[in-house]
């Protein structure tokens, strides 16, 4: 199973990059099995080195921080974690 992390305090961009996430990986056909968290802790923010929310991470690989990557962009990286399972 894939697990994504969105590591965010709320923000408006913090709230779209979940968002994103949701709709690229609704989108992958066929589904892919996977798990979305929310992370708002400061604590695992430091633990992943981030020092700018928002940030993606997926099977605790920090993949972006500080900005919204593009849909397609979550949808590439999900499906090479997907593959590396």
């Amino acid at each position: 199973m894939l697990t994504i992390k969105v590591l965010g305090t709320g923000c408006p961009n913090c709230n779209r990059l979940e968002a994103e996430a949701r709709a690229a990986l609704e989108s992958i056909q066929p589904g892919l099995d996977y798990e979305l968290v929310k992370v708002s802790d400061f604590e695992e923010f430091v633990r992943y080195g981030i020092l700018s929310v928002p940030a993606l991470v997926m099977n605790e690989q920090v993949l972006v921080a500080g900005r919204v990557p593009k849909r397609q962009q979550i949808i590439e990286w999900a499906l090479q974690f997907a593959q590396m399972e």
